[in-house]
């Protein structure tokens, strides 16, 4: 199980940090108006959060054989079938909440920033 815990949390965190790449890489492109590239980033990495919770959602009923973190998990971790449904359901359910938590607090944090930017006056 701790093996599954393990792929789970490297696929998902990987995922993660290409969408954080793209949020960047547009807050980047928004770096004339520091205020903007906050708002914008908040919003993006609110909607990766939300992403990241119907993820979860979905992961209770995914056929535990599609996804990616049972393709990297080797054979002699894999759990026998009649357990490996919820084990893999409830492993990536865990992983994909505690991201979004993860996600959910970056977005209150630059919403912060803007905030603080907007009565800086920039």
């Amino acid at each position: 199980m701790e093996e599954m815990r393990r792929i789970a949390y490297e696929t998902v965190l990987r995922a993660c940090l290409f969408g954080s790449l793209a949020i960047f890489c547009t807050m980047v492109g928004m770096s004339f108006e520091p205020r903007l590239a906050f708002q914008t980033g908040g919003t993006l990495t609110m909607l990766m959060a939300g992403i990241l919770i119907y993820k979860a959602r979905e992961a209770l009923t995914k056929d535990y054989r599609r996804t990616e973190m049972w393709l990297y998990l080797p054979k002699n971790f894999r759990p026998p079938e009649a357990y490996a449904q919820w084990a893999s359901a409830t492993v990536l359910r865990d992983t994909y909440l505690t991201f979004a938590l993860w996600t959910s607090a970056i977005a209150i944090a630059m919403w912060i920033v803007a905030l603080l930017f907007s009565f800086a006056g920039l």
